[in-house]
């Protein structure tokens, strides 16, 4: 959900995980209901970008922040804020979608005040 909001947003943004996964359903159907599609996303493998280079590499969940590598070519910053991982959701299914919703909403509102304040929006990020 985050790289479908920056590159919304006119970020070049990848998605990359330690221990990537296809793009949930609930994640794809919830961008779609912002006119956001995301079916065709991917996460990669975070090895995949290790010799590329980033002006910020921004983690979403402290797991990502602990275990993420370091991009020895990177000339930005990397920037952490954990939101909660919407996939280990329980409840019913409108329950869990609701999850959906609120973690996308936040991630769109900070992605909006940290573009505003770092003024990055020509930026690259994994």
């Amino acid at each position: 959900m985050a790289e479908g909001l920056a590159k919304s947003m006119g970020w070049q943004a990848f998605s990359a995980g330690v221990e990537p996964t296809p793009v949930n359903p609930n994640a794809i159907a919830v961008m779609k209901e912002i006119g956001i599609d995301i079916s065709k996303s991917e996460s990669n493998h975070v090895d995949e970008y290790i010799n590329d280079i980033f002006d910020v590499i921004v983690t979403v969940c402290d797991h990502a922040n602990e275990t993420c590598p370091v991009f020895p070519n990177s000339v930005g910053k990397k920037i952490h804020h954990n939101f909660q991982d919407p996939y280990h959701a329980v409840g019913s299914s409108e329950e869990i979608i609701n999850i959906y919703r609120k973690v996308r909403d936040q991630i769109q509102t900070w992605l909006l005040g940290f573009t505003r304040e770092e003024s990055l929006s020509t930026g690259k990020m994994v």
